[in-house]
C-alpha cells in the first residue's frame, strides 16, 4: 500500500477506464469509508490519479481498504467524492468504458456512450494521511482457504465490548500451521491450516475487517493472499486491494487450555440432518419464548425435544453412538451456528456426560474443533 499520500489540488484531472474494474472497485473500497466521523473527508472516497494508475482508498483511521486500477490519463492529482453517488451513477451506465473529467471547480463529469452525469466532488486537502507502515514479508494463503477459514469461525466472536480483544479473532502461526481462533465465553472455534512460514506469529484482527475480507476473497482465485503485521496493524493484500486495520490490544484467551483431550463418548452425525433437525426446533425460540434443546443420545439415535411457550416439538435423526448414553441441553441458536459452520458430510460429537463442553470435529483430522457449552437441564 502506498506509505504517503501527497495532498494535491486538482487541475482539469480526466481519466478513461473500464467501467465494470471501475465500479468493483467503488464498491468494495467503499466499505472502508467512515459512515460518521468528525471529519467530514472520511465520509468520502478518495481518489488519486497518477497518469495511468487510479489509486481509490476508503478510510476511517481505523481501518482502510484501498485498490489501484489501470485507467488511461497522462494527469496526476487527488480529490474526494461521495462513493454513493459515485457507485450508484457508474452502476447505472450501459457502455463498457467510462470517462470522469474532474475541473478546478471540482465539477466531476461523467460519460459513457450517450450518458453524462455532473456530480460535485471536493479537495482531498483535507483528508487525513495513511499511517506509515513498515511490515516484514508475512506469510501467504489460498484465497479459498482463507475465506472458509474465516467463516467458519467469526461466528464465535464476542458481542461484549467489556474485553474487545474478544470481538476479534486470533491469528496464530506455529510449527507451519496457521490457527484462527474465536472465543466468547459459551463457546469456541478453531480452524487450522498448514502454512509455508518462517516465523511465529499472534495477533488479533478486527471482526469487522475479517468479515470485509472474506466477502471480496475469490473462490477460484489462484493468486495468494499476503497478511503482514506489525505490533499495531495487520495488512492483506490481494487481487490489487491492500485491506488495513488496526490491531485488537489486550490478552487472548489461552483457548488451548479449553479443549478437552478426552471424552467418554462419541457421536457420528450426518451434518446436513442434523443442520435440519436444529432449524425445525428453531420456529418455537425467540427472545421472549426461550428455552433450551434437549438432546438424548441413545440407541443410535439423536432424540430432540424442546417446549416453550409457544408450543413443543419431538425429533428424532439416526446417529452412530460409541460410548454411554447421555443427555445434555443446548442453545439452539449456539448449536445450529456451529454446526452450521461444519464443512464436513459428517460431524463427530464428543462428549463427557451432560455437564461438560460439547466438543465438535471433522470425521477425519484436525481441521476445525468447535467447543460449546452445555446449559443446565430441569429435571
Amino acid at each position: 500500500m502506498a506509505r504517503s499520500l501527497r495532498r494535491k489540488e486538482v487541475s482539469m484531472l480526466q481519466f478513461t477506464c473500464d467501467r465494470r474494474l471501475f465500479h468493483a472497485a467503488i464498491v468494495h473500497v467503499a466499505k472502508g469509508v467512515s459512515q460518521k466521523s468528525t471529519i467530514p473527508a472520511l465520509e468520502q472516497l478518495k481518489l488519486r490519479l497518477d497518469r495511468d494508475n487510479l489509486e481509490l482508498t476508503g478510510y476511517d483511521l481505523e481501518f482502510g481498504i484501498q485498490r489501484s486500477i489501470e485507467v488511461e490519463s497522462n494527469d496526476s492529482g487527488a480529490f474526494i467524492i461521495a462513493p454513493r453517488l459515485l457507485s450508484e451513477t457508474v452502476r447505472q451506465f450501459s457502455g463498457d468504458q467510462v470517462t470522469m473529467t474532474v475541473d478546478d471547480n471540482y465539477l466531476v463529469k461523467l460519460t459513457c456512450d450517450a450518458t453524462e452525469y455532473q456530480l460535485a466532488a471536493m479537495s482531498a486537502e483535507e483528508y487525513p494521511s495513511l499511517p506509515s507502515l513498515d511490515l516484514a514479508a508475512g506469510m501467504q494463503i489460498e484465497q479459498p482457504v482463507l475465506c472458509s477459514m474465516i467463516r467458519q469461525t467469526q461466528y464465535a466472536t464476542s458481542q461484549n465490548e467489556s474485553k474487545p480483544v474478544l470481538t476479534g479473532e486470533l491469528f496464530e502461526v506455529q510449527d507451519n500451521s496457521l490457527h484462527i481462533a474465536a472465543i466468547d465465553g459459551y463457546r469456541l472455534a478453531v480452524r487450522k491450516e498448514p502454512i509455508s512460514s518462517t516465523e511465529n506469529y499472534r495477533f488479533v484482527v478486527p471482526k469487522r475487517m475479517l468479515l470485509e475480507v472474506a466477502n471480496m476473497l475469490k473462490e477460484d482465485a489462484q493468486e495468494l493472499c499476503l497478511i503482514s503485521a506489525d505490533r499495531r496493524y495487520v495488512v492483506f493484500e490481494f487481487e490489487g486491494y491492500t485491506v488495513f486495520s488496526r490491531l485488537l490490544e489486550g490478552e487472548f484467551h489461552n483457548y488451548r487450555s479449553s479443549i478437552p483431550s478426552t471424552y467418554e463418548t462419541e457421536i457420528i452425525l450426518d451434518t446436513h440432518q442434523l443442520t435440519r433437525c436444529l432449524e425445525r426446533c428453531s420456529p418455537l425460540i425467540n427472545s421472549k419464548f426461550n428455552s433450551p434443546v434437549r438432546i438424548t443420545f441413545t440407541n443410535n439415535a439423536m432424540q430432540v425435544y424442546c417446549k416453550t411457550g409457544i408450543g413443543e416439538i419431538k425429533d428424532r435423526i439416526p446417529a452412530q453412538i460409541a460410548g454411554p448414553d447421555v443427555t445434555i441441553g443446548f442453545d439452539n441458536r449456539f448449536l445450529l451456528e456451529a454446526v452450521r459452520a461444519v464443512d464436513t458430510d459428517q460431524v463427530k460429537i464428543q462428549l463427557t456426560g451432560g455437564n461438560h463442553v460439547a466438543k465438535l470435529v471433522p470425521p477425519q483430522g484436525d481441521s476445525f474443533i468447535f467447543l460449546l457449552m452445555p446449559i443446565q437441564l430441569r429435571r
